[in-house]
């Protein structure tokens, strides 16, 4: 791969977008047409001031798409009524079924509405990547393919340094676990070191693709590190994040991390409470491994999906989306979240 490469796929539904960087996925950007525009990064609104929780310092807004409303975090000697329509920018969009987070630009009047939608994912990727064409087609489908396994992925390892990297989400924190394999005949501190710096590199790498915020807690190699050497290296590998802040390294070896939260987490939007694809999910795998076969043999004159009765009800208007060459039928015998492309016959 090169140093930069962008991929855009767009398709009815969903467009996806994927930067890679030196042959590491970086960022994962998607989109959906069942998104509610209101709730988008950067969009902009009128809303109402629905309700005031002075305990949480903050107001939920209605945005005019109902609930969940959007949450405006309030100073602490911020007054604000009930009622009173503002005009807001949302700064991170919904996570855990909660709505957006909000940031006060003045005041307002009318009905709650859109006013400006956040920007969608060509005008995203040539803000990450300026100046880099984005590749489509069959290039850009199987590099978002590939992103999302890597994004659903909890461990890299790296046998040239050792590296055994973990990476988990839990309610309260996301846990980094940074790990070596020491092999014979290797330098076993400066081993140690690289993995660390390499683990540092990948723990930051992982957690802009999965679009993970909050506390991070990193357990590094060794103890009795060189705190200065360290931070160097934590800061190095957020250096994209100007807004990360970074807490002292523990005698126990451990690192403490803040990110904002922006991106709905891929995992939210994939996976349901028990950790399956979602319906939604499923059913655009199903028009992605259509399209993906449509554009890989242009040649045969019509393809056909085979999945479960419940994905093909809602996959029918994409795949007719598709054009003429594109064909759908429901199949009882098809597992859910499987799919069989087939030449018509």
């Amino acid at each position: 791969m090169a140093a930069v490469e962008v991929f855009l796929d767009e398709m009815p539904g969903e467009t996806r977008g994927v930067i890679a960087r030196n042959g590491r996925f970086h960022h994962l950007i998607i989109q959906r047409d069942s998104d509610r525009p209101s709730d988008r990064l950067g969009a902009r609104c009128v809303g109402r001031l629905a309700r005031v929780e002075p305990a949480l310092r903050g107001a939920f807004v209605d945005l005019g798409a109902g609930e969940p409303f959007g949450f405006l975090p309030l100073g602490v000697n911020e007054k604000v009524g009930e009622g009173s329509k503002i005009e807001v920018e949302v700064t991170a969009e919904p996570r855990e079924r909660k709505g957006p987070v909000l940031r006060r630009l003045g005041e307002a009047s009318g009905e709650p509405r859109l006013l400006t939608a956040g920007p969608d994912v060509a005008a995203i990727l040539s803000i990450l990547a300026p100046g880099v064409a984005p590749q489509t087609g069959v290039a850009a489908i199987r590099a978002t393919l590939e992103a999302e396994e890597d994004a659903l992925a909890a461990c890299v390892v790296e046998p040239s340094c050792g590296l055994d990297l973990m990476i988990q989400r839990t309610r309260a924190l996301i846990a980094v676990d940074i790990d070596h394999a020491p092999a014979p005949g290797r330098d076993s501190r400066k081993s140690r070191e690289t993995a660390n710096r390499e683990g540092l590199t990948h723990a930051a790498r992982l957690l802009t693709l999965k679009g993970w915020g909050g506390l991070v807690v990193i357990d590094l190699i060794g103890a009795g590190l060189h705190g200065d050497t360290i931070m160097k290296g934590v800061r190095a590998a957020f250096a994209s994040e100007p807004q990360a802040a970074f807490g002292p390294l523990s005698r126990f070896g451990l690192m403490q991390v803040s990110l904002p939260w922006r991106r709905t987490p891929l995992d939210e939007r994939w996976l349901d409470g028990a950790g399956r694809l979602t319906l939604e999910t499923r059913v655009l795998a199903v028009v992605r491994q259509l399209r993906l076969a449509l554009l890989c043999d242009p040649a045969t004159p019509r393809f056909i999906a085979r999945c479960q009765p419940e994905e093909a009800g809602l996959a029918a208007p994409l795949v007719l989306a598709l054009g003429p060459r594109a064909g759908l039928v429901a199949d009882p015998s098809v597992a859910a979240g499987a799919v069989r492309i087939e030449e018509a016959r």
